[in-house]
């Protein structure tokens, strides 16, 4: 899968530097996958799920045990992921996020 884009997961973690290993992970395995479903997806990440927000439906990926929210959108067709936002568990709690996308 192509990652749209890096540079959003390098400057969350230099704002959370305990979310770099664990986010370097994530990129690494998923820029070697090939998904075309979600059920896939959630086979080489079991802490995974599809939410409803403004912008449509996006793949949230719990992220350094559960300390962190990657949210994405996924073409498959296109073989893309977009990082849509990174965020705190605290963060994500809030839940204003889904009207912001």
């Amino acid at each position: 899968m192509r990652i749209i884009s890096r540079r959003t997961l390098v400057q969350f973690a230099a704002r959370e530097p305990t979310a770099d290993e664990p986010l370097r992970y994530w990129h690494r395995v998923t820029r070697k996958s090939k998904w075309r479903t979600f059920a896939e997806v959630r086979t080489t990440f079991r802490a995974t799920d599809l939410v409803k927000a403004a912008g449509g439906t996006v793949l949230v990926f719990d992220i350094g045990g559960n300390k962190f929210r990657l949210v994405t959108h996924v073409s498959y067709q296109k073989g893309k992921v977009y990082i849509l936002r990174i965020m705190t568990h605290k963060e994500y709690d809030k839940d204003t996020w889904k009207d912001q996308l």
